[in-house]
């Protein structure tokens, strides 16, 4: 039952944040829409920034989440499935509209900066990282940050097919040239890191 109400407070919850926005959707809504009652709502999430917060992770969560295989020993070669895994992420229709609330209202809402600054793109972000750090290990990557090398990745596939997407509703690009846009990102990386013989 709680697993149930989780689903459908969050489902209510991000038609009124997308429909509304932030600051117009009362709590109080969310429960009506959701069939549910406040007190169950605020059992769950005490206050808006934890279900937003919610709401953008399951947003950027999948129904039926399948393990990913990352090829070890070839850096370029694991990139590319987390380059994947993350531009699917984050073309998603309701994360990019969820995030372009995040912009919207953050200014007066500091606290959604704080909590969905990942923009529920963590798994990705912490696959990523563990990758970084085992290929370091084990001595096919020679990266002292990880973290770094973690943003500077994802930030070039991200301006090429997320940051457009943003700030241009119409704009939309082709699955080829999406993954061509990971692959050079990860040739990008793979140059500059990888260990030499």
């Amino acid at each position: 039952m709680a697993a149930t109400n989780r689903e459908a407070i969050l489902g209510a919850a991000a038609q009124l944040f997308l429909e509304f926005g932030y600051d117009r959707t009362p709590l109080a809504r969310v429960a009506e829409r959701a069939g549910v009652s406040k007190a169950t709502l605020f059992k769950q999430f005490p206050t808006k920034a934890e279900l937003f917060e919610a709401t953008v992770l399951a947003a950027g969560g999948s129904p039926t989440p399948e393990p990913v295989e990352i090829p070890t020993g070839d850096l370029h070669a694991g990139l590319v499935v987390l380059g994947r895994a993350y531009a699917e992420l984050v073309t998603r229709p309701r994360m990019v509209a969820l995030m372009r609330t995040v912009i919207a209202e953050s200014p007066h809402f500091p606290e959604l900066r704080e909590r969905t600054f990942d923009f529920g793109a963590l798994p990705v972000l912490q696959a990523l990282g563990r990758y970084l750090r085992e290929a370091h290990t084990a001595g096919s990557a020679d990266i002292a940050d990880p973290d770094l090398a973690s943003a500077q990745f994802l930030g070039m596939i991200a301006s090429a097919i997320f940051w457009p997407r943003l700030m241009h509703g119409t704009w939309s690009i082709t699955e080829e040239e999406q993954a061509r846009a990971v692959d050079e990102a990860a040739r990008t990386i793979a140059a500059r890191f990888a260990a030499t013989p």
